[in-house]
C-alpha cells in the first residue's frame, strides 16, 4: 500500500529547478515533496565513473561566468570548478581538408570570416529587441516566428563556409536542425544567453568551466540537504484536483497538496495525467516544443595525447556526424578523453546504429582531426538522451515557426493550482543548468504567493 503524505508543495521532478524549487519553498517556509521518476537525482545531469576517482559528465556540464544562478549554487554546496581545456591550436575538418587554427573561429576564408562577424552583428542586434519575459510582443515577432532559422540563413549567409558554422553553431546549441527552429526561438536564445557569441566560444562564454566531481554534485548535494523531502522511483502518473487541493498519485506515493511545481520539460510534462484535463491551449503548446536529439560520445585514451601536440582538443567537422570536439579530460589531468556530440539529423541517424557502429563513427572522426592514436582508445561512454524514458531528447526543447506567437504566455502561466518550472521555462540562460535554478526559484515565488493569497 502506498504511503499518503500532506504538504504545501508538491514539486514533480528532482532536476536543478525542481530542487531549487523545493529548497526556495523550505526557506520560505512551507513544506514541500519532490517526486522524481528515476532511482536518481539530477535530471538531465549525469555523471560517469571512469575509476580511479576521474569522472565524466554524460549530461549536461558547462558553466559560464555570466551563469551566477549556477555558479552561485555551486559555492553554496561547496563546489569548485576547473577552466575547459583550451590552451593550443584547435583543428578543423573541412572539405576533406584538416588544418589547424587559433581563436574561436577558423580562418577559413577571409570571406567567411567577414560573413560570420556580420551575421552575427545582425543577430546581435535582432535578438536585443525580443523582450525576454515576452518574446511574442517583440515587434517583429510575428515575421521572425513564421520563418526557420534555415530559411534566415539562405537570405543572409552566402558562402558555403559561413553557412556550414553557423548551421553547425545551431545543432550544437540546440541539437536540432536550422530547419526544425523558428528564427525567433533562436533570437530569443541569444538575448536569454547575452548574445550569440555567449551561446558558442569557449572562454568567457557558455563551456567556459566544468564543477570538480561531475555536475550531478550540484543536484546530488542539493537533494541531500532535503533530506527525505526527496522521493525516488516515484513517477508522478496523475494530478488531479479535488477542489480543496491536489492529489498526486506515483507508484510509491500519494501527495496531497495545497499547490504543485511541475519542473520537467513540456514534453514529458503532457505525459502526465490531469484531472480535469488540461486546457487544450496548455497541450497544443506541449506537441509544439519537442526536445532536442542528442548522443554525448567521449573515447578515452591513457594520457590526453594532443596537448603534448600543442593541440587543444577542441576540433570542427564538416563531415556529417560529429560537428563539435572538446578536451573532457577529468579535474587532474587523467585519463585523456575526447568528447564528441552528435546532434540534431546525426544523432537521430545513428541513433538508430548500434553501440559499436556509432564508436567506430566517432573515433573515426577523432583519428582523422587528431592522429591514429585517437582511434584506439581503452574505452568508449556515450549517452543517447532521446532513449531515456525520463528525459526523452537534450538540452532542452525548442519551438518551430509560431511557436512563441501562439502559445508563448502558455509556457510559464499556471494552470489553477498547478506551476510550471524547468530550463524550457527560464527567461536568462534558458535551456542551460542556471536557467533551471532561476525557473525553479521563480516557481516557488509564484506557488508560495498563492499560497499566501488563499490563507
Amino acid at each position: 500500500m502506498n504511503d499518503r503524505v500532506r504538504v504545501d508543495v508538491a514539486v514533480v521532478g528532482a532536476g536543478l529547478s525542481g530542487l531549487a524549487a523545493a529548497w526556495e519553498l523550505r526557506q520560505l517556509g512551507h513544506s514541500a515533496i519532490v517526486l522524481e521518476a528515476r532511482d536518481r537525482v539530477g535530471g538531465r545531469l549525469l555523471n560517469h565513473e571512469l575509476g580511479n576517482g576521474a569522472v565524466v559528465e554524460v549530461g549536461g556540464q558547462w558553466v559560464g561566468p555570466t551563469q551566477q544562478a549556477a555558479l552561485g549554487l555551486a559555492a553554496e554546496l561547496g563546489l569548485k570548478t576547473y577552466p575547459t581545456h583550451t590552451k593550443g591550436a584547435s583543428v578543423i575538418e573541412y572539405r576533406g581538408r584538416v588544418r589547424r587554427y587559433s581563436g574561436e573561429i577558423p580562418r577559413i576564408n577571409p570571406v567567411v570570416l567577414i560573413e560570420i562577424e556580420r551575421a552575427r552583428r545582425k543577430l546581435d542586434r535582432m535578438a536585443a529587441q525580443v523582450p525576454l519575459a515576452a518574446p511574442w510582443e517583440a515587434r517583429q515577432a510575428q515575421r521572425w516566428d513564421r520563418v526557420t532559422f534555415a530559411q534566415w540563413l539562405r537570405r543572409n549567409a552566402f558562402t558555403g563556409g559561413s553557412r556550414m558554422l553557423l548551421r553547425l553553431a545551431i545543432r550544437s546549441v540546440f541539437g536540432t536542425e536550422p530547419e526544425d527552429v523558428s528564427l525567433l526561438h533562436v533570437l530569443f536564445y541569444i538575448h536569454s544567453a547575452g548574445g550569440f557569441n555567449m551561446l558558442v566560444n569557449t572562454e568567457g562564454a557558455a563551456q567556459d568551466s566544468r564543477i570538480v566531481g561531475g555536475s550531478q554534485l550540484l543536484a546530488i548535494k542539493s537533494a541531500e540537504r532535503l533530506g527525505d523531502a526527496v522521493r525516488l522511483s516515484a513517477p508522478v502518473r496523475r494530478i488531479a484536483d479535488t477542489g480543496d487541493g491536489l492529489e498526486l498519485s506515483t507508484d510509491a506515493v500519494t501527495v496531497e497538496a495545497e499547490r504543485a511545481i511541475v519542473a520537467v520539460s513540456p514534453t514529458l510534462a503532457a505525459r502526465i495525467e490531469y484531472d480535469p484535463p488540461l486546457p487544450g491551449h496548455r497541450d497544443q503548446m506541449t506537441q509544439r516544443m519537442p526536445q532536442g536529439t542528442i548522443i554525448k560520445c567521449m573515447a578515452v585514451y591513457e594520457e590526453p595525447f594532443w596537448r603534448a601536440e600543442g593541440l587543444s582538443g577542441i576540433g570542427l567537422s564538416d563531415g556529417g556526424s560529429i560537428n563539435a570536439i572538446f578536451d573532457n579530460t577529468p579535474h587532474g589531468g587523467s585519463p585523456g578523453v575526447l568528447l564528441g556530440f552528435l546532434d540534431g539529423r546525426a544523432a537521430r541517424i545513428w541513433g538508430q546504429r548500434t553501440v559499436e557502429e556509432r564508436r567506430a563513427e566517432v573515433t573515426g572522426v577523432f583519428a582523422r582531426l587528431f592522429g591514429e592514436r585517437a582511434a584506439k582508445p581503452i574505452d568508449y561512454v556515450e549517452r543517447a538522451w532521446a532513449e531515456e524514458p525520463w528525459s526523452r531528447g537534450c538540452y532542452s526543447g525548442a519551438f518551430g515557426p509560431s511557436g512563441w506567437t501562439d502559445y508563448g504566455p502558455t509556457l510559464r502561466a499556471p494552470v489553477g493550482r498547478i506551476h510550471w518550472a524547468g530550463t524550457e521555462t527560464a527567461t536568462v540562460w534558458n535551456g542551460y543548468m542556471d536557467g533551471a535554478i532561476t525557473a525553479g526559484r521563480r516557481a516557488a515565488a509564484e506557488a508560495a504567493a498563492a499560497l499566501a493569497a488563499s490563507a
